[in-house]
């Protein structure tokens, strides 16, 4: 049985620690499919058609990158994934995560959820920090791969 997985975020922008998840969930299931959710209520820092070729630049080889909109386990169905894939960095993440993994337990129950631990070299690493970093002038090379330190730098 080929396994597939459908591993959903906003990724906006891109970091390190989404790369490691990529890269260890990539060993989990035989194919793997990253979403870009698109959130019509949200105001996105990065467009998604450019986070989109930015995973695809930074993604390992094999990895399928694609965006959505509505509901993460529909966009796993129409990838035909069979699991999610989602990642923990901190003691915080835990209780959001699990409230997650049972509604769409509830929505989807033929999908199951996989929470990775962040590798803690990369645990730390947030979009918001990310974010934050940048608009104060301070160097995010630490946190995203040089394809989106350049991005950034067009900003």
């Amino acid at each position: 049985m080929v396994t597939k997985g459908f591993f959903p975020g906003s990724f906006d922008p891109p970091t390190l620690g989404h790369l490691d998840l990529m890269r260890r969930a990539a060993v989990v299931v035989d194919e793997l499919v990253v979403g870009v959710g698109i959130n019509a209520e949200k105001t996105p820092w990065l467009p998604a058609r450019e986070r989109v070729a930015l995973l695809k630049e930074m993604a390992p080889k094999g990895v399928e990158v694609i965006s959505f909109t509505g509901l993460a386990v529909e966009a796993a169905r129409a990838a035909g994934a069979g699991l999610i894939v989602r990642g923990m960095r901190a003691f915080a993440d835990v209780d959001f995560e699990t409230q997650m993994a049972l509604a769409n337990r509830k929505l989807a129950s033929d999908l199951e959820t996989v929470l990775l631990v962040a590798s803690t070299e990369v645990a730390h690493i947030s979009g918001r920090l990310v974010r934050d970093v940048h608009r104060a002038g301070g160097d995010v090379s630490h946190f995203v791969p040089p394809m989106v330190v350049a991005a950034l730098q067009k900003r």
